[in-house]
């Protein structure tokens, strides 16, 4: 026996809509000053970022993986053209010949140091320039509850970054 949908009431329908709007026109904006700045989307900026905050500036594949939630392929195809870029480097992980590494090259890096005062910018721009500090501290609770409930903890999740 089924029970009938708990449906969102009115309220809670303008606020996912909310949500929904705001983290799609965040994503974009950030998005644009990205390949306006460097030419790159958003998800391999954050790429470069972890690898710069990694011990020697490489890490593995699969950690990049898991640490950006994206699929395997994704990354491989995203790796590939900071490769072309001369961004990023791969090699074989010496402990695991089945594992690879990505390493943040020192043109990546420069990249990075290049594009991150602009992209700061565009953050504190569309998200703490409009929040009261109050405000912020709430939203960041709030993402840290909503990330903490959604992480997997089942070790047969089906999590992007096993795919």
């Amino acid at each position: 026996m089924t029970s009938a949908p708990n449906w969102l009431s009115d309220e809670e329908q303008r606020t996912w809509r909310a949500y929904l709007h705001a983290t799609r026109l965040l994503e974009d904006h950030l998005d644009r000053q990205l390949q306006r700045d460097a030419g790159m989307p958003h998800v391999y900026y954050g790429l470069l970022v972890q690898l710069s905050q990694a011990p020697r500036r490489r890490l593995r594949m699969t950690e990049l993986a898991k640490n950006s939630k994206i699929t395997r392929s994704r990354l491989s195809h995203a790796v590939a053209r900071l490769e072309n870029n001369g961004w990023v480097k791969r090699e074989d992980c010496p402990s695991d010949k089945r594992g690879q590494l990505a390493i943040l090259t020192d043109a990546g890096y420069e990249v990075l140091e290049r594009t991150a005062p602009g992209h700061v910018a565009a953050v504190r721009q569309a998200m703490f320039d409009r929040l009261t500090p109050e405000q912020a501290d709430q939203l960041g609770e709030i993402m840290r509850v909503m990330a903490q409930g959604l992480q997997p903890t089942d070790a047969k999740a089906d999590l992007p970054w096993l795919r």
